[in-house]
């Protein structure tokens, strides 16, 4: 696997010191959270996993290391006439809670569209929020007008060399609690976290490499690198690392420290989600599932390897992550829709029912449909919902069914 190294001219904008003086800053004030192996995840992939739980920070995200690290740094004045940010998720949360707690005042812009539990979550941590426009865009460009009208400090959620400073104390934290670390695999958003991760590892004494992940519906710094033109659209389960367009400062930090780029799909992102839940017990949200999602997408370049990924946020709404957990059942086999066609007669459903008890499978609903049905008025459809052991368990239902002369099909997942 090839490396880069910083370039010899032109030096970036944030340094190793950096980092270690943002450590020394924000420590006490952030919970180190632990780099644990995961010894099931190291079977399924192939390499050795360490993950870093950033989801057990206070807002349950990586977030509020840079937003603390630019409010320790700023004077007086600054601190009395408040910071301002546009965000509708975990920057807002962790900017809001740290100036709340260091006397700070702070206003989150957030486009009107923004989920009310948001809303409420970062009012919650004593910000004052701001609901204009319909976009992030409109909403940023309002929180940049309030900037300047009303003397706040704007804080950047990535492209600021204080914010990814603070970002990359994970990083830090990361490899001097496993130092066998030889891969680094890091979502990519704007470009903030992995931006510090970079400066963090290629100042080490060995060779570390830097794999960054982005969703494929927002292939932004992939594009900005690659020179590529991806479109960026569509409703990912990553939407923390959806970003239309990274940062000036992080993309030529990214473009200088980070090795390779890996694009992951939503079903990969939905069935690592459900994995960390399953194995690690932790919640994660899309984006912090996204160095999962790569490991799993692309085994054989990780295969062999010491890699540590970061769970950068735990922020996923509850109904969400029901409704991931369920289709990752579904695709699993555990949950099933069967579509049965019976004739509509006294104790046709019992029959069914019946080969269900016999191979030991438990009924959770059952959907008639006599009327809108292209069957003849005598027939009907019986959509049945049940759970298995696993894909083996429910072929031998299908295949029990279908020997006693039903006619039955799977109905899929899209």
């Amino acid at each position: 696997m090839a490396t880069k190294s910083v370039p010899a001219v032109a030096p970036l904008p944030v340094s190793i010191d950096d980092v270690h003086a943002a450590q020394a800053r924000i420590s006490g004030s952030i919970v180190r959270t632990p780099t644990l192996i995961s010894r099931t995840l190291s079977e399924l992939t192939g390499a050795t996993v360490y993950l870093k739980f950033e989801n057990l920070q206070f807002t349950a995200a990586y977030k509020e290391r840079g937003a603390l690290n630019t409010l320790l740094q700023l004077d007086a004045d600054a601190r009395a006439k408040g910071v301002i940010a546009a965000s509708a998720g975990n920057h807002a949360q962790g900017l809001a809670y740290h100036a709340t707690r260091l006397g700070i005042p702070s206003t989150i812009v957030m486009p009107k569209n923004t989920p009310t539990v948001k809303v409420t979550q970062t009012e919650g941590h004593g910000a004052t929020v701001i609901l204009h426009g319909e976009t992030f865009d409109a909403a940023y460009a309002h929180s940049r007008e309030l900037e300047a009208e009303c003397g706040y400090t704007f804080v950047h959620p990535f492209d600021d060399p204080r914010v990814i400073a603070g970002q990359g104390t994970a990083a830090l934290e990361m490899l001097e609690d496993v130092p066998q670390i030889d891969t680094l695999v890091i979502p990519i958003g704007g470009g903030g976290l992995i931006s510090g991760t970079g400066v963090v590892a290629k100042a080490a004494d060995r060779q570390i490499d830097v794999i960054g992940v982005e969703a494929e519906l927002y292939p932004s710094m992939y594009n900005r690198i690659h020179h590529t033109d991806m479109p960026c659209a569509g409703d990912t389960l990553a939407e923390g690392i959806a970003v239309k367009e990274p940062g000036k400062i992080t993309s030529k930090m990214v473009e200088a420290l980070v090795d390779d780029i890996v694009l992951v799909g939503e079903r990969r992102l939905e069935e690592s989600v459900s994995l960390l839940l399953q194995i690690e017990k932790t919640v994660v949200e899309g984006a912090g599932a996204a160095g999962l999602a790569a490991l799993l997408s692309e085994p054989e370049r990780f295969k062999g390897r010491t890699v540590g990924t970061i769970l950068c946020g735990g922020n996923i709404d509850t109904r969400l992550l029901a409704n991931v957990l369920l289709r990752d059942l579904a695709r699993s086999g555990r949950l099933a829709r069967l579509r049965v066609r019976l004739q509509d007669r006294p104790g046709a459903l019992f029959n069914v029912a019946r080969i269900f008890h016999d191979q030991g499978v438990n009924i959770i609903e059952v959907y008639h449909q006599r009327v809108f049905t292209t069957l003849p008025a005598k027939g009907l459809i019986t959509d049945i919902e049940c759970e298995t052991r696993d894909r083996n368990h429910l072929d031998r239902l299908i295949t029990a069914l279908r020997r006693a002369q039903y006619e039955v099909s799977q109905v899929e997942l899209a």
